[in-house]
């Protein structure tokens, strides 16, 4: 009997009677597979003609409308019950937009680490050790503003450095090394302090005026700020090489290892930005509040995970992504607004921060099991 090949194109040479009904039904089967694949490309581009568009659209989108729909609920009810919107005022938003970016900027870090399958403790505690160490360098050593923000920034890079050194050289969960980290650093901060607040007024005002007292639509621009942070971040993450590699590692790390990448240089680089976004975080509170302290941050973590789970539900459904995140910290911070307006009594922050942590991460696990490989934005 004749024997006959078939090569990666579909073509055959030397094909005998006896195989070419296999033939014919291997390339049947490679044109069924190509339809199938145009008709997925056609829907994802059409997302409202396919049966599933308004499904996909709901998912990806959904945030907006619970915050719309949260912002029209506290609106209504501060009308019936007092007769006039306390909540529904400009003035009231362009202070938490503003009042925000800095746990904005400090959940963007931690997207770095958590897209490539790690988790970073340390943030608020960078944030707070910088903060100080910017506060200091102002009000006591005398330092220009540029110089003690780019010192900063780059104490913030070594912090995210050590991270990463205990975690991918000694082969130490990310989680325990960075929340070992984080006690570390509040006793710096403790330390350098001596337990108390250090103030920049009277100083040198440059980082204020930079953060809080400039204003585009009445809004300071450390909002601003986050916003570029953010959009940078998005960048980032869908059109650079480096972006897409650290989603594929935080994916499939052994596949990524064994398809050339350099997955600890990645989950490295990833520790260290972290790092330094947390950092930014720490000088725009100290340009905000016009001082630093050691505790006062260091809440922030709970809220910025919970954020970030939010974010992961939506906009890029199963993937934690720069755009869900912005807005799942407005969402709440609009529950916590509105909350403060009706004089609800602050422990129900800390239920509000917790329960939302909760519920975020479990709907983005739900989300991730049915889209365990969703890469495209």
């Amino acid at each position: 009997m004749l024997h006959g090949s078939v090569d990666k194109h579909g073509s055959a040479d030397a094909v005998s009677p006896g195989n070419l009904g296999s033939v014919a039904e291997y390339e049947a089967r490679i044109a069924e597979l190509e339809r199938k694949v145009r008709s997925l490309q056609d829907q994802r581009r059409l997302p409202g003609i396919s049966s599933g568009g308004a499904k996909r659209f709901l998912e990806r989108y959904a945030i907006i409308g619970i915050w719309a729909l949260l912002i029209a609920a506290f609106a209504l009810i501060d009308n019936y019950v007092y007769g006039a919107s306390r909540f529904l005022t400009w003035i009231n938003f362009s202070t938490m937009f503003g009042t925000q970016a800095v746990l904005v900027v400090l959940t963007l870090g931690l997207l770095l680490p958590l897209t490539a399958g790690d988790f970073d403790l340390s943030g608020a505690a960078t944030m707070t050790v910088v903060s100080l160490a910017v506060a200091v360098m102002i009000s006591t050593q005398g330092t220009p503003t540029m110089a003690a923000v780019l010192i900063g920034l780059v104490l913030g890079g070594l912090i995210g450095a050590a991270n990463a050194f205990f975690s991918i050289y000694f082969r130490i969960h990310s989680l325990i090394v960075t929340l070992g980290m984080a006690t570390f650093l509040v006793g710096i901060a403790k330390w350098m302090s001596a337990s108390r607040t250090i103030s920049i007024f009277g100083a040198n005002p440059s980082l204020i005026e930079w953060v809080n007292q400039a204003r585009i639509f009445n809004i300071s621009m450390s909002f601003w700020y986050a916003l570029l942070l953010c959009i940078a971040v998005w960048y980032f993450l869908e059109y650079t090489t480096q972006g897409r590699k650290l989603l594929f590692v935080g994916r499939a790390r052994e596949v990524a290892r064994l398809a050339g990448i350099r997955v600890d240089a990645v989950r490295a680089w990833a520790l260290v930005g972290a790092g330094v976004i947390a950092a930014l975080a720490g000088i725009l509170a100290v340009g905000i509040n016009g001082s630093a302290d050691p505790s006062s941050r260091l809440g922030l973590l709970l809220p910025a995970f919970a954020a970030a789970f939010l974010g992961a539900t939506s906009i890029v459904p199963g993937r934690f992504n720069p755009w869900g995140s912005f807005i799942g910290v407005f969402l709440l911070a609009t529950g916590i607004s509105g909350l403060q307006i009706f004089g609800i009594p602050n422990w129900v922050q800390d239920l509000f921060y917790g329960g939302g942590l909760i519920l975020a991460v479990a709907a983005s696990q739900l989300v991730r099991r049915r889209r365990p490989m969703e890469f495209g934005g």
